[in-house]
């Protein structure tokens, strides 16, 4: 007997995005403890990396605090507003799509509700060169800290700019 589901028919360019937004996703590359917790997890200082989603061969490495103990183990620990960041070419660059001017690429929640780790790409068009910066916010009060970074492409290879 044959199944009469089926899937929905999709646009190449909506199937591309559906697949990126599902690729974008910390990986941890390691950690180092910075302070012993008797009970629940050490506080630490991990390393995550993030492949752009929109730009194959662009991979951002980024250092944060996560707070051990008990609230850090059961997920309602307020992580540090600190962050560093550095992203690298990793292989060939390629741009499939024009990309915006300034894009957020990644976030990701470090507390229970208030606070968000954010990745963000810029075009520097005249360089030919994007720039990353990460940052935290907070629903009623951000932190001004932040790291930044820059990947230069080569001019064989131009950043198409959405118009």
């Amino acid at each position: 007997m044959r199944s009469r589901f089926r899937l929905p028919r999709m646009k190449p360019a909506a199937l591309l995005l559906l697949l990126l937004a599902a690729t974008v996703h910390a990986e941890p590359i390691g950690s180092v403890d910075t302070a012993f917790k008797l009970i629940g997890p050490d506080h630490k200082i991990v390393v995550d990396a993030y492949d752009d989603p929109r730009v194959q061969g662009v991979t951002c490495y980024v250092s944060r605090a996560k707070t051990g103990g008990i609230s850090g183990a059961i997920g309602i620990a307020e992580d540090k507003a600190e962050a560093s960041i550095a992203c690298r070419q990793v292989g060939p660059i390629a741009i499939a799509q024009p990309l915006p001017k300034q894009e957020e690429v990644f976030n990701e929640r470090i507390s229970l509700v208030f606070k968000k780790l954010r990745i963000v790409r810029m075009v520097d068009a005249p360089r030919n060169t994007l720039v990353y910066l990460t940052y935290s916010d907070r629903l009623i009060d951000g932190s001004p800290k932040n790291s930044v970074t820059a990947v230069p492409v080569g001019r064989e290879t131009p950043i198409p700019l959405k118009k």
